[in-house]
């Protein structure tokens, strides 16, 4: 069976494709600290499971913006880093983190306020 071929309508559509979802961009965004093993990860994302961390992480290893590298010890250590094309994408982001440190008190009384769902 032939590999799905992914075309993308824009430069957006594209950057939106490989950073898509909520642990995505946090996990770009620990590695933008230094490299990490797993458990780092795990630790420095909080809420991901094991399971979404481990998908995503093939994931943007399949886009090339971070690198898995093996180290030959007993136990087995792997860990993950930014490549050349995700340390840019991390640069991209950062306007939007700032927007969002700027805007977040006001978005959650919003999303908060009267008429909002109650949180358990």
């Amino acid at each position: 069976m032939p590999e799905r071929c992914e075309v993308f309508v824009s430069g957006l559509d594209a950057s939106i494709d490989v950073v898509g979802g909520k642990w995505k961009v946090l996990i770009l965004w620990a590695l933008g600290d230094g490299r990490k093993r797993f458990g780092e990860l795990r630790r420095a994302v909080d809420g991901v499971s094991e399971k979404v961390l481990a998908q995503h992480l093939r994931e943007l290893e399949r886009d090339e913006v971070v690198h898995r590298e093996v180290h030959d010890a007993v136990p087995p250590k792997v860990e993950y880093s930014l490549t050349p094309s995700g340390a840019t994408l991390i640069e991209a982001l950062r306007p939007l983190g700032a927007w969002g440190c700027e805007h977040k008190t006001r978005i959650e009384a919003i999303r908060n306020g009267p008429g909002a769902t109650v949180c358990a």
